[in-house]
């Protein structure tokens, strides 16, 4: 019997029983050692379950007028996942973020975890959450969060990656995105009449405002940011058609790359892979990583854009 089985099974004999129940009674219930017995015990009083032991009767009982019910223990393996990003997110949050409001949570999660499946803590021992290519957020991340929060505008300086260039904006925030590791704000940009998603770490300079933010339903937001790859938004403009060789055709079938996606291992077991973008330049860095291991089928622009820079990489080692 799994040890969750056993927390579950404990509980429902405390609580269905008048009286104490027997140490023995339990190791046949359980169908466990008398260690196993008093380790499932202490779990439960690790949470908050109030079990004592009556000595006169010999046996344990829920302590009178005391009531205790199991909380959400039994997770899939999505849920478990769920938590496990979520107390890392609360864990690496910018110090100081709604701490009143974030700490209480987190103790939370983190006695949930403690206990959930392995039991005392294991779980936690034995998962890793990695991080990669993660940028600071910055130090206008609490602002930002704030004007989220308490739905108002805030003016933004924001310099652009890709151009450098610096401009001041009124935004209306939306919502906070962790994205790959790293922080965005979807917002309504007033100064372009559209909604926009900024870098947090690319905004230099905050200015709250007591201006009312333009609230954005949930679903026109999913329509514009979900729709195309990766963290650009707007409508689906193309879909690309990428083929990858059978050797990384065992990995691809398994990958994620958008929710509309389509895929299907070809005859000669190459993998066909189909994604709906607008802006490709987060979908041109994906591809390029496969080098010799993909092809770019579709459309023209997209593989002729690929080409180049591949052969631009090329150049580099030409002297090799």
């Amino acid at each position: 019997m799994l040890r969750l089985d056993r927390y579950f099974k404990l509980h429902r004999i405390l609580t269905t029983h008048r009286y104490p129940v027997s140490r023995r009674r339990l190791e046949e219930e359980l169908d466990c050692s008398t260690s196993t017995v008093k380790r499932v015990i202490n779990d439960l009083r690790n949470f908050g379950a109030p079990i004592d032991w009556d000595a006169e009767q010999e046996g344990y009982r829920l302590r009178p007028g005391e009531a205790f019910e199991l909380p959400g223990l039994w997770f899939n393996g999505s849920e478990l996942y769920a938590l496990l990003v979520a107390q890392h997110l609360l864990a690496t949050t910018e110090p100081g973020l709604l701490s009143d409001v974030l700490q209480p949570l987190r103790r939370k999660i983190d006695r949930t975890l403690a206990l959930a499946h392995l039991g005392s803590g294991e779980l936690l021992r034995r998962v890793r959450i990695l991080r990669m290519a993660a940028r600071n957020p910055g130090p206008h991340f609490a602002t930002i969060a704030d004007a989220a929060l308490s739905r108002k505008r805030v003016l933004i300086e924001y310099e652009a990656r890709g151009s450098g260039e610096t401009s001041m904006r009124e935004v209306s925030p939306q919502r906070l995105v962790h994205y790959r590791d790293n922080w965005y704000l979807d917002a309504w940009c007033h100064r372009r009449k559209a909604l926009r998603s900024f870098a947090l770490e690319r905004i230099r300079f905050t200015r709250p405002r007591r201006t009312a933010a333009r609230d954005i339903s949930e679903a026109d937001l999913d329509a514009h940011f979900r729709g195309a790859y990766g963290i650009f938004g707007g409508a689906p403009t193309a879909v690309a058609t990428l083929r990858f060789s059978r050797e990384r055709a065992r990995w691809e079938a398994d990958e994620h790359w958008h929710g509309e996606q389509a895929g299907r291992l070809l005859e000669d077991g190459r993998y066909e892979l189909t994604v709906p973008y607008s802006d490709d330049r987060e979908l041109l860095m994906d591809i390029l990583k496969h080098g010799a291991e993909v092809e770019v089928v579709g459309p023209m622009e997209l593989r002729k854009r690929v080409g180049e820079a591949l052969r631009s990489a090329l150049d580099q080692y030409r002297d090799s």
